[in-house]
């Protein structure tokens, strides 16, 4: 058989074939390449594995022993409790696994397991020592004669074994990765690597270890690698595999942006007039912050090559004026502007916002919606496509629909991660014309590690300060066993003359859950605990005109208490609201917590957010972490920060909406030093010539860059 080669399909590897070659492909794995880059997620120390007799309660250990004895057993309380216990010798541990029906065929005794987990005390009348739910690996099988394993061999015993995340497929466990994963690496030459797609030169600077090498460092580390280090994956090898995937995905960005810079674009002119058009319409003295936002979008603006920037700021920072002031520069110039916001209520939100600031001056705006009558939108389409319009303000309805811009000079897309990277793009090749800057805005802040990927072919402006008397917001949290007395603190708000919103996680009961909705608790506060205030209804499946109508009734004080789901967390804007009480607050994400939240403290009066929970049921460890961010700080980067590592990336935006690429290796909380480096080489490399990068080293890596483009780095290819 020929030696290996990285892109040889990975049925040919041996123990693998074509039936679970299938299995692989579900995993992402195709070639023996995929096959590589599948990495350990930990490591055992089996040099020195832990005799019973050892142990202490309280450390982690990995202890390999015999089954004795096997079986299912349930408590009072009807809970399944698998339990195993293994010996050495006289010495013996039990191993418990809740809810463990799952492996009752699994266990037999004679057989020999690797057990690890965090070793433990037993209740006050047992003895000895236990292990909950410990991760386990059978190493050897008394029935299985074919396959019958000794337990000192090699890639199980006496080394610091990899441990593989393992399929739902029986056959894949850890065990059978290793030996494939081994097997792969010895039968692949070194050559068959090829030449190193990352320059020497970075190579050199980074001391970064050879490929080839990297891979059996990460599968198979030597005696002597510090095993924090390679449960941190920090180790040289690591390092290297997490630079290169990091490196490249900055290279496809920096490229993508250079060529957006080298279209050409529109140059809006800043003139006298222009400067006092922008000065009238502003219904407050600008933050330094605005000011020097407004600056930078304005210096990119009068630049010939596209705009592409995204603003970022709190909520309440000012982001919309911001917005409007930019429109009004392209406006003044002669252009028409699109904003598109992901709902309705806020693009009609929007609307009404930009009607009061700019209709005053003379500007003409339109709004188009998805729920338009068929006659209404076919005559916005028509003043668009003939420039009657100046600034059109809608949903998706503006890409989707047949919209044809007079001359479009600058698109706005409110709270960008809602929409697909796709649609970004679509909305700017209307016409053969030139290219129109964009400016997305997003009120989620977006940590500068997912920036760096996201938004990689995006200039950032940072809004980081609010508005005066703007005062912080006191955020406490209640179980819901004092319900009593935070209806009477709302109580109390609204004789002062304030408003408050009431937020529940669902519009509707369902029957397999127990949490209170939206709908059914609107009638409960109006019937029986606050039956003396006017209170209204807010929900997602409420037609739009029902929507405006509750929202203009509440922003004109016509009712107290706003019930309402998520659909009030952007856009909503009524500065007498001061307080805010979220029930099963542990249901709802930190960010979305804090979204909600950005909703009050809008004007004079002290503002109050009281997030209520679930008192039957405990809260998870993360749950408690989101709700003590909220009560700790009201600065929005430090929680979205936070809200990351809690979720990770994949979460945070929804991975597939937002276009974020699948990392094999590379983790952006982990890695967000490595990225910062990787986008500094990155530019380096595109910047030259440079006397220590030859040029055929910067096509091997453009040639990479090009093999791995479409099936890696998909969202770099956008637009």
């Amino acid at each position: 058989m020929p030696p290996l080669q990285l892109t040889t399909e990975v049925q040919y590897v041996k123990g693998i074939g074509p039936r679970t070659a299938l299995v692989l492909a579900e995993k992402g794995i195709s070639t023996v390449e995929d096959l590589l880059y599948y990495l350990p997620y930990r490591y055992e120390d089996r040099l020195n594995p832990r005799t019973i007799a050892e142990l202490r309660a309280g450390e982690m250990a990995t202890v390999i022993a015999e089954v004795r004895t096997a079986g299912l057993f349930r408590t009072r309380g009807r809970v399944q409790i698998f339990q195993v216990t293994a010996g050495q010798g006289r010495a013996t541990l039990k191993c418990l696994w809740f809810h463990g029906a799952y492996l009752k065929d699994k266990f037999k005794p004679g057989q020999v397991v690797a057990l690890y987990g965090k070793v433990e005390e037993p209740g006050r009348e047992q003895r000895g020592l236990q292990i909950i739910q410990p991760q386990f690996e059978i190493l050897s099988d008394p029935d299985d004669e074919g396959d019958a394993k000794d337990p000192a061999q090699s890639l199980e015993i006496g080394r610091v074994v990899p441990i593989y995340e393992t399929a739902s497929h029986g056959k894949l466990t850890s065990r059978w990765f290793r030996r494939v994963i081994r097997g792969a690496l010895e039968s692949l030459p070194a050559q068959a690597m090829g030449p190193d797609p990352i320059p020497s030169a970075i190579r050199e600077r980074l001391q970064l270890l050879d490929k080839y090498k990297a891979f059996w460092e990460t599968h198979w580390p030597d005696a002597g690698t510090n095993l924090d280090e390679l449960q941190a994956q920090r180790t040289p090898a690591h390092l290297r595999l997490i630079f290169e995937e990091l490196f490249f995905l900055e290279l496809g960005l920096e490229l993508k942006r250079r060529r957006l810079r080298a279209q050409p674009g529109i140059s809006f002119a800043l003139t006298q007039q222009v400067r006092e058009s922008i000065k009238k319409i502003l219904p407050f003295r600008p933050t330094e912050a605005q000011k020097k936002v407004l600056r930078e979008i304005a210096g990119a603006m009068a630049e010939a090559t596209p705009m592409r920037r995204l603003l970022q700021g709190d909520v309440g920072s000012g982001k919309t004026i911001i917005a409007l002031q930019a429109a009004i520069i392209a406006i003044e110039n002669g252009y028409q502007v699109a904003l598109m916001a992901p709902t309705e209520i806020l693009a009609t939100q929007h609307f009404l916002s930009a009607r009061r600031i700019l209709e005053p001056a003379g500007y003409r705006i339109a709004l188009l919606t998805g729920s338009l009558e068929q006659d209404r939108k076919r005559d916005t389409r028509r003043h668009i496509s003939r420039g009657d319009v100046q600034l059109v303000i809608g949903t998706h309805a503006l890409i989707e629909e047949k919209v044809e811009f007079d001359k479009l000079g600058l698109v706005i897309v409110d709270e960008q991660h809602r929409f697909g990277v796709m649609q970004r793009f679509r909305l700017m090749k209307k016409k053969d014309q030139l290219e129109p800057d964009v400016l997305v805005m997003t009120a989620t802040p977006i940590p500068r590690t997912l920036a760096l990927t996201l938004y990689g072919d995006l200039d950032v402006s940072t809004l980081d300060e609010l508005p005066p008397g703007r005062t912080p917001i006191v955020t406490r949290r209640v179980s819901d066993e004092r319900a009593d007395d935070v209806w009477e603190f709302l109580r109390k708000q609204v004789k002062a003359g304030n408003q408050a919103y009431v937020v529940y996680p669902v519009i509707e009961e369902n029957e397999a859950t127990e949490i209170k909705a939206a709908v059914k608790m609107h009638s409960e506060l109006q019937k029986k605990i606050l039956p003396d205030l006017k209170i209204g209804l807010l929900h997602g499946k409420l037609d739009p005109d029902e929507k405006e109508i509750i929202m203009r009734r509440f922003q004109r004080g016509e009712l107290d208490v706003l019930v309402s789901t998520t659909v009030i967390e952007v856009g909503v804007d009524v500065a007498n609201a001061n307080l805010m009480i979220i029930e099963h607050a542990e249901r709802f994400g930190l960010s979305q917590l804090h979204q909600l939240r950005g909703r009050i403290g809008r004007g004079a009066a002290k503002s109050y957010c009281v997030l209520m929970t679930d008192s039957k049921k405990p809260l998870t460890e993360e749950a408690e972490q989101r709700l003590d961010a909220m009560v700790k700080t009201n600065n929005g980067f430090e929680i979205a920060e936070l809200d990351l590592k809690l979720r990770g990336p994949g979460e945070f935006f929804g991975t597939r909406q937002a276009g974020m690429p699948d990392f094999r290796v590379a983790n952006l909380v982990r890695d967000r030093e490595l990225l910062e480096v990787a986008k500094g080489e990155a530019g380096w490399a595109v910047s030259g010539p440079h006397p220590d990068l030859p040029k055929e080293e910067l096509t091997r890596a453009m040639d990479y860059l090009k093999q791995h483009w479409q099936r890696r780095y998909g969202l770099v290819e956008v637009g």
